[in-house]
């Protein structure tokens, strides 16, 4: 659906001259007269940046003296410290909702921040640096404020989230349109940064009537669309690019037909109808752009449903132990510096990696598109322009050349040179073989240039429709760790794996149960892991029976005996040669064959003591 474009600020400006009339901003009807003016509106924001801030550090203060409090009932895991780490990113007890939405309204800023002129309100230059770390520090209140679980947290939330709403609406509702390329380019892009702040705006009052019915969950299952990222980057690839085309194609005249002939082109003697063709040509321009985007959207969100998938079952086979799913050599999970740093910027690389990956699937989809629409579809329609039809034309025989070069390749592989016999499979007629290969030599070549074509055209296409998707290499096995985003993934899953294994949150949760903490936090807590699964089939929530414990203690004891994950780690299997195992678990012949050799050097060691005592 194309946007029509009235108003005297479009049709004032010419196709070249892109700068805005200063009458621009009497489109903006508002009750104070100037306040739509681009001055009045940029102090506007200003005032707010730094009121906002102010009321930050009072709700900052509130805050930490709750945590204090709290810290000092005994409820260390929601205290201080619990605040100042809002997103437990290793908790599954963590409402993910709320940190899907703040971080959805960091990435606005920081899209906003890089188009803007004036992202922070008071300084210039090189301080905008500053703008990455003063939108995380604004924000950070409104994570913080879930991370307490409780009424007063909630409350504050819901004041500040209705603050930042209620402000960031009275806005954009009071002066839409800008006085930029488009006069709603400021309003769509903020649309995003809206939708999040709506979402806190209801989640705040919702976890506040859940807290006031104790009916509360936090297993985190809110959450916001996972393809969040292609479809703010969808929009702003729509909003920066189709107004450009929308005013070239408006700003169209006679004129064109001059400055067409001018490199000898000359669509028609009437100035007229040259005038429909380019303009005719620019409409489909924008479809080729808009089908462009909207396929590279697609094949995003296809590719992060994948990616969820693929990342599941990897972990899963780390679990278990098998190393061999995600690297390419032997690997011990346990925390590291790289892994860690690794796994602190993880987030923002997934978000990196998306927006690159989605500029340039619009960018090549959209040169695939042109090409084919007014090389193939345009001409074949109007039955004019035929030149990729006639090159190919011309070049019939040697196609038909290269066709029957193959076709008697096979022809000849599956009748003559293979024989069956007996259910089995042999060469044939071997001399006419090797006369045949050498007679081809020449065309195989040929044949040869056109695949290796095709391999760095699907290669290409393969690697840039993949680019977003961290779970998989671009590269070959061996050459894995050149591979920075799947080498950042595979160090990743090093602390997921090591920090959140099911098997130790079981064992952590038998512990407490054992010791007599069985409080309704570590209750919530055992119920959301999914390795108590592995130990406890069964479980009531009032008295377990010291049967049913043991049988779990021992279910337990085998799981952690077998897990090859574990068999590195063990003090008498440090001796074990390399043969001794097999994709990380130890060989059984090769148990045995240990054991057999021990009770042979036994009886030796017998026999030598007593020949030595005679």
């Amino acid at each position: 659906m194309l946007i029509n474009y009235d108003g005297p600020m479009w049709t004032q400006m010419s196709p070249l001259a892109m700068t805005p009339p200063k009458s621009v901003t009497g489109h903006c009807r508002s009750l104070i007269p100037g306040l739509c003016t681009y001055s009045y509106q940029k102090q506007r924001q200003r005032l707010w940046k730094w009121v906002l801030p102010l009321f930050h550090r009072g709700l900052w203060f509130h805050l930490n003296r709750e945590a204090v409090k709290r810290q000092k009932l005994g409820d260390n895991q929601r205290g201080l410290t619990g605040l100042l780490s809002p997103v437990n990113f290793l908790d599954h007890t963590q409402h993910k909702g709320l940190a899907v939405a703040v971080y959805g309204v960091l990435f606005c800023k920081l899209v906003a921040m890089v188009l803007s002129h004036h992202p922070l309100p008071f300084t210039k230059d090189f301080w905008l640096i500053l703008a990455l770390l003063y939108y995380p520090a604004l924000y950070y209140p409104l994570l913080a404020c879930g991370t307490l679980h409780n009424k007063v947290g909630y409350v504050l939330g819901s004041l500040l989230s209705w603050t930042h709403f209620g402000v960031l609406v009275w806005q954009k509702v009071d002066c839409p349109k800008t006085p930029q390329i488009y006069k709603y380019y400021a309003l769509f892009s903020s649309l995003p940064q809206i939708a999040c702040l709506a979402f806190l705006s209801f989640q705040y009052p919702l976890l506040l009537f859940k807290g006031l019915q104790n009916t509360e969950t936090s297993n985190g299952s809110e959450d916001l669309s996972c393809s969040y990222y292609q479809d703010y980057m969808a929009l702003l690839l729509v909003s920066g690019v189709l107004p450009t085309l929308h005013i070239v194609r408006r700003g169209v005249d006679e004129n064109i037909a001059f400055l067409l002939a001018g490199f000898n082109i000359i669509l028609s003697d009437d100035r007229q109808e040259v005038v429909r063709i380019v303009v005719y040509y620019l409409w489909c321009v924008e479809i080729c752009y808009l089908s462009a985007v909207t396929l590279s959207c697609l094949i995003n969100l296809l590719m992060l449903m994948r990616s969820m998938v693929q990342h599941r079952s990897n972990l899963k086979g780390l679990y278990r132990g098998d190393i061999f799913t995600v690297y390419n050599c032997h690997r011990s999970i346990r925390p590291s510096r790289p892994a860690l740093v690794c796994w602190m910027g993880f987030t923002s690389y997934q978000a990196a990696f998306i927006c690159l990956g989605m500029v340039i699937q619009t960018l090549v989809f959209f040169i695939c598109i042109l090409f084919g629409v007014f090389l193939i579809i345009i001409p074949v329609l109007y039955g004019t322009n035929l030149m990729l039809f006639h090159i190919i034309g011309r070049m019939w025989p040697f196609w038909l050349m290269l066709f029957v070069a193959v076709l008697i390749q096979h022809l000849t592989s599956r009748f003559l040179f293979i024989k069956k016999d007996a259910g089995t499979r042999d060469l044939n007629n071997r001399g006419s073989l090797f006369l045949l290969s050498y007679m081809l030599f020449l065309i195989n070549v040929m044949v040869g240039v056109i695949l290796g074509i095709w391999r760095i055209v699907i290669t290409a296409l393969f690697n840039i429709v993949h680019l977003g998707r961290l779970d998989i290499s671009l590269l070959n096995r061996n050459v894995e760790p050149f591979d920075s985003g799947y080498r950042c993934y595979a160090h990743y899953l090093k602390i997921e794996v090591s920090q959140s294994h099911p098997v130790m949150k079981a064992f952590c949760g038998l512990l407490l149960q054992t010791s007599g903490q069985d409080n309704l936090s570590a209750q919530r807590m055992r119920d959301a892991e999914e390795g108590i699964q592995l130990v406890q089939q069964e479980k009531k929530q009032n008295k377990v029976s010291s049967a049913k414990r043991a049988r779990a203690h021992w279910q337990l004891l085998y799981t952690l005996v077998n897990n090859p994950s574990l068999v590195g780690t063990r003090k008498h299997f440090q001796c074990q040669s390399s043969e001794s195992f097999i994709n990380g678990a130890l060989n059984r012949t090769s148990k045995e064959g240990s054991k057999k050799e021990d009770s042979i050097k036994e009886p030796s060691k017998e026999a030598e003591s007593t020949a030595t005592n005679n």
